[in-house]
């Protein structure tokens, strides 16, 4: 395994990647480029597959009868992209801020320093490091202590590195993706019965889902959302993303889960397609 994956990655299950349905190709993509500062690895009329050294982190694909989804519709809260250390979080933070880009908040979550934004079509996005994991507080059930404090955005942007923030730092992954879903219930009993992940942390309407004593690879909270049904193919917004299973015995164990619970499968060269009680799409792969 490689020593230097951050260890989000390292875990039995994590995130490899999202795909966005866009109205304007062009300009979302445009923005994942310049201000998150990801690469065109495949381009095609309908759609771009952008990452970071080659790595596919973002599916951006557009048609002609996407549909702006309702602000309280399932789907994607924000898609979280890590960085690997401090110095690359407070560098691109001198980043947005000579841009300006507009923030939407920026919180120390304990495990975590996050700072909040959007695309050009609303989708959100959170952008952040992780504390070392030496660093977390575990409680005895096996749950991380999680708060939502302010974070000194000052002194993280007077700690950056004295360079310009060109693209991502190497290593720069998906650390996890939070959702928007219609019921919390529903939400555990298919994220953790059925994948296998654990509820790390939960707050007022919301659960966090993790691998292997990550704080969370999957969130899923309701504060705009209850009761809100399944996603319309058309939607623009999250169409899915990819669970990957570092652990062939936990990937096995989630097929059987979806086997026993009749959840309907497909089978694709590259993995097990399915989509989770919002109608998001979910590949899973060992």
């Amino acid at each position: 395994m490689n020593e230097n994956k951050q260890f989000a990655l390292t875990r039995p299950a994590y995130v490899g990647q999202a795909h966005l349905v866009v109205r304007d190709l062009p300009l979302v993509s445009e923005f994942y480029q310049t201000i998150i500062g990801l690469s065109i690895i495949e381009k095609s009329p309908s759609g771009e597959v952008l990452g970071v050294n080659g790595q596919p982190l973002l599916t951006l694909t557009t048609s002609q009868n996407a549909t702006r989804a309702p602000s309280g519709a399932a789907g994607l809260f924000h898609t979280a992209f890590l960085m690997p250390s401090r110095s690359d979080l407070a560098l691109w933070l001198t980043h947005v801020a000579h841009n300006n880009v507009g923030l939407q908040g920026a919180s120390d979550h304990l495990v975590s320093e996050a700072i909040y934004l959007s695309d050009p079509e609303g989708n959100g996005i959170e952008v952040y490091r992780d504390r070392s994991p030496d660093e977390w507080t575990y409680q005895p059930d096996g749950t991380v202590a999680m708060s939502t404090l302010r974070l000194n955005l000052q002194e993280l942007y007077d700690s950056a590195p004295k360079a310009t923030f060109a693209k991502a730092a190497d290593g720069t992954a998906i650390g996890h993706i939070h959702l928007q879903v219609g019921d919390i219930p529903q939400a555990d009993a298919f994220y953790q019965d059925v994948l296998g992940l654990k509820i790390m942390a939960r707050y007022p309407g919301a659960s966090f889902f993790g691998s292997g004593a990550y704080h969370h690879h999957v969130a899923a909270n309701i504060w705009n959302s209850r009761g809100a049904v399944a996603r319309s193919d058309n939607m623009t917004g999250l169409s899915g993303y990819s669970l990957k299973f570092n652990e062939k015995a936990e990937f096995d164990k989630a097929l059987a889960a979806l086997d026993k619970m009749e959840i309907a499968t497909e089978r694709q060269s590259d993995g097990i397609v399915v989509k989770d009680p919002w109608g998001i799409g979910l590949k899973l792969s060992a």
